[in-house]
């Protein structure tokens, strides 16, 4: 779970800089018109649903981690994918928990403007679903190819 620990600290340790550089509200051109630092709080999951459902969120977020956990230890070693996958997910999810627990919204700060801003810990739970679901339709390929080799 070395990929969980990194991607949490490196999430908490932006999250960090932004609080303490930044005022709430405050946008920064990083490369203008394209990407900008905006340090918001969400106070709901991603693009604001369920906002003011912390609580809700919480809970959703502590039975995804342990969930995570407990499948862990039984997935193959050479699922490695997999391992990173939820690694990401465990560790993004755990970020965003801190900031619910922590002072009841999210801190966001990543602004493409044609998108709703988020964070680090965001960015690490959609690349970690996307690698989850290569894998699982990986490994459903090579399932079904040795199912057809072996039919022959």
């Amino acid at each position: 779970m070395a990929i969980s620990l990194l991607t949490l600290l490196v999430d908490q340790i932006s999250k960090y800089v932004i609080t303490t550089t930044m005022l709430q509200g405050q946008s920064i051109a990083v490369l203008s018109p394209v990407f900008f630092m905006t340090y918001i709080l969400n106070p709901g999951a991603a693009f604001g649903l369920l906002a003011n459902k912390t609580g809700f969120l919480i809970v959703v977020s502590i039975i995804v981690v342990i969930g995570i956990m407990a499948g862990y230890r039984y997935l193959p070693r050479e699922r490695v994918w997999a391992h990173i996958a939820l690694g990401l997910i465990s560790g993004g999810a755990l970020g965003n928990l801190i900031d619910r627990i922590r002072i009841g919204r999210v801190i966001d700060f990543l602004d493409f403007r044609v998108w709703p801003v988020f964070n680090l810990a965001d960015t690490a739970i959609v690349i970690g679903a996307l690698l989850l679901i290569l894998d699982v339709w990986r490994k459903d390929s090579e399932e079904k190819q040795r199912v057809d080799t072996g039919a022959k």
